[in-house]
């Protein structure tokens, strides 16, 4: 694994933590942060000792305030699409990693920022934090997949308003609107983050897989389909160990021990 300059990626206990770690502006998304941000990502899918990802922002300020404005400000039509391409397929790689990933919300969660925290899998956040999808007040749209994460996930409506007028909403109006899965009080972000993604991990690997597979893919076309894919998915988990396990636990009363097969 490389050495990152740009974020810090821990590991232990079965939990990467991934931190974007540029305080002094604000956690935005250069160009090298988002290259560094998809390496850990890979490392994090690639490692089989890891069962979940958290990710957060350094410092008290902010979550990640939006993509880095200084980079953006000299791009051409194409050196932007470009741009966009980098941060969309970031995004999908979170979101499509096959291992849950917990977003933990602090701060400002801008632009960028709003993206990053909707690729993830769950959102868990502060009081204090702050999204938004300002784009529109530079001149330009989001561009990491925030037109199409955010209607999906409060509807159409409601996006439109957030993306058009650029006003940011607090933590509770997002959680009041399904942006947010749950606010955390004062000084207990991380700990919610870290309990909400150890509820997940108790359960059976292949199944969390599964479940999270049907639910994106099945998102994406008609019903029809999208209960074909549920079959799919729902047959390969009945043919598991794991499947077994569970129900063999659940009729003995005990604790299932599940190996992720």
């Amino acid at each position: 694994m490389p050495a990152f300059e740009n974020i810090l990626f821990d590991k232990a206990d079965g939990v990467a933590v991934l931190t974007v770690n540029r305080p002094r502006s604000l956690n935005a998304l250069s160009h090298a942060t988002l290259v560094e941000i998809d390496a850990a990502m890979q490392d994090a899918a690639a490692d089989e000792a890891v069962r979940g990802v958290v990710v957060t922002g350094a410092g008290e300020k902010a979550f990640v305030a939006g993509a880095d404005i200084s980079e953006m400000g000299s791009l051409s039509p194409l050196q932007a699409g470009q741009y966009s391409r980098l941060g969309q397929g970031v995004m999908n790689r979170i979101e499509n990693l096959g291992k849950p990933v917990i977003a933990a919300v602090n701060g400002f969660a801008l632009g960028g920022g709003c993206e990053l925290a909707m690729a993830c899998t769950l959102r868990v956040a502060a009081e204090s934090t702050h999204f938004g999808l300002p784009e529109v007040k530079l001149g330009i749209i989001p561009g990491f997949g925030g037109t199409q994460r955010l209607a999906r996930l409060v509807g159409q409506g409601r996006a439109l308003q957030l993306i058009l007028t650029a006003l940011p909403i607090d933590a509770r109006e997002a959680w009041r609107i399904g942006l947010v899965n749950e606010v955390a009080g004062p000084g207990q972000l991380m700990e919610r983050a870290h309990a909400v993604l150890r509820q997940i991990l108790a359960n059976a690997p292949v199944a969390i897989r599964m479940a999270m597979a049907a639910v994106h893919d099945g998102g994406e076309v008609g019903l029809n389909a999208g209960l074909a894919m549920e079959r799919a998915h729902f047959s390969i988990c009945v043919g598991t160990d794991d499947q077994r396990e569970g129900t063999s636990a659940f009729l003995a009363k005990r604790p299932p021990e599940f190996q992720g097969r």
